[in-house]
């Protein structure tokens, strides 16, 4: 199941690797560890929710939603203990940009400068009630560096998109978990590839489908039934529906330019193995 091609979602689908540089790279995890911070998840976790400082495990687990809580437990609120929020951020606000220059190179970024004005005049189209993540990091400062500017801008984006999909799957009466699940169900990623990266053990899985099917959203196959698409596809909707005051912002016309420049520096992070297609989040090559 195919989710609509919205303006909202191509716009999303063309600057999420931007972003997510900082999660396949290993510059930005390299410099997360020189902070102190210890593997992967632990950068991860901190790296996400630095701009609003010391947060506790159960905030964090809110905000990230389909994470398993023992997941964020084993990282949070350990980090603080090696690593300042502060510290932590500005390895992320250094260590992206240098990523991408590294990875994509000066002669794809000419055009960062032009992007970075176009990300930043979207995110002013944002508003951020129940949207703590993109709040937090629409507070940063817009560096100077127009590269940096670019990656904090599609930063800012993405949690903004991100905390709507969390609140779309609140309001379908979807757990973290569900989520999940009725993802895996739609057949835009596989269980293999989701459920070791979000830390949920099989029994934790098997409960989530009890749940679903006694709500007549999966059937005995696991399949999303006709009512667990259509809620499905709702989630969806009303994800781009939440995402649309950045394009709003910008209008077609801002927003075609801002996809005709990112999609090329986000397809060279896929093509050259920077972020696999498939991954984690689910996203496809722009």
């Amino acid at each position: 199941m195919e989710p609509t091609q919205t303006l909202a979602r191509r716009f999303w689908v063309a600057i999420e690797p931007i972003h997510s540089i900082v999660y396949f790279a290993p510059e930005p995890l390299e410099a997360a560890k020189k902070t102190g911070l210890r593997g992967f998840w632990m950068s991860y976790f901190a790296g996400r929710v630095a701009p609003l400082g010391p947060v506790p495990a159960l905030a964090v687990e809110a905000m990230t939603y389909g994470f398993a809580p023992a997941m964020v437990a084993r990282a949070i609120p350990d980090a603080w203990r090696f690593a300042s929020p502060s510290a932590v951020l500005e390895a992320r606000l250094s260590s992206a940009p240098e990523a991408l220059r590294l990875h994509v190179g000066e002669p794809g970024l000419t055009a960062a400068g032009e992007l970075a004005d176009l990300l930043w005049e979207a995110v002013a189209g944002c508003r951020f009630d129940g949207r703590p993540l993109a709040a937090a990091w629409a507070a940063v400062p817009r560096p100077d560096d127009p590269v940096a500017a670019m990656w904090l801008a599609a930063t800012v984006l993405r949690e903004h998109r991100g905390d709507g999909h969390v609140l779309a799957g609140v309001a379908s009466g979807l757990r973290g978990l569900d989520a999940t699940v009725t993802f895996v169900a739609t057949g835009a990623i596989s269980r293999d590839l989701i459920q070791p990266t979000r830390g949920w053990s099989d029994e934790d899985w098997s409960a989530s489908v009890r749940r679903l099917r006694t709500r007549g959203l999966l059937d005995s196959g696991g399949r999303l039934t006709k009512t667990g698409g259509a809620l499905r596809r709702e989630v969806e909707d009303l994800t781009d529906r939440l995402a649309a005051g950045p394009v709003e912002r910008l209008g077609s016309t801002g927003v075609e330019r801002a996809i005709e420049l990112a999609a090329p520096v986000s397809r060279h992070l896929i093509d050259t193995g920077v972020m696999p297609v498939p991954n984690p989040i689910g996203l496809p090559r722009p």
